[in-house]
């Protein structure tokens, strides 16, 4: 592994922590924040930009904002403790969890790897051999994701569209209401 791929796996890894250990609402909304951009990094990474940035504008923006005015609406200010005291069991069976989960990391194949199941499938070679003559684009990721991933796109867009409406009508309410 990479530097920056420890980096990053450990953000993810100690968000999710600090999300769920948080006591305080406010800053498990922003390390869950924090998860969801490390999240939709790692999607990046992983050569799905358009399901990163569904991530990142869904989980990371939209949500974010609407925890953070939600907090606004119904906290009420107290001194309170910074952490909740752990379950040991609960916490035992997480990491239980995370360590059977985690064998599976094994088994994929390395980043841009020539030699992966992805790269000489023959579902990619059809779509690189024919997606310029079938579809009129000149791209091979945009005609794979219009055409063929067609349904699967709009459905991508229609929930960040949906999100962000949301957003705005909630703000407008906030701010105007």
């Amino acid at each position: 592994m990479t530097p920056f791929e420890i980096a990053l796996l450990a953000l993810v890894v100690g968000a999710a922590v600090a999300t769920a250990a948080l006591r305080s609402v406010l800053s498990s909304v922003v390390a869950f924040g924090a998860y969801s951009l490390g999240i939709a990094i790692v999607w990046v990474f992983l050569r799905a930009p358009d399901v990163g940035l569904t991530e990142a504008a869904v989980g990371a923006g939209v949500m974010t904002v609407l925890f953070l005015l939600t907090i606004v609406k119904t906290e009420h200010r107290e001194t309170e403790r910074t952490f909740e005291r752990i379950d040991l069991r609960a916490a035992g069976v997480a990491v239980a969890l995370v360590l059977v989960l985690s064998t599976t990391l094994f088994a994929l194949p390395a980043v841009g790897d020539a030699n992966s199941a992805v790269s000489d499938d023959d579902v990619t070679e059809y779509y690189l051999d024919n997606a310029y003559e079938e579809t009129e684009v000149k791209n091979a990721v945009t005609a794979v994701l219009a055409a063929y991933r067609g349904f699967d796109t709009m459905g991508e867009a229609a929930v960040v569209y949906s999100a962000g409406v949301g957003l705005l009508v909630v703000l407008d309410r906030e701010v105007f209401g």
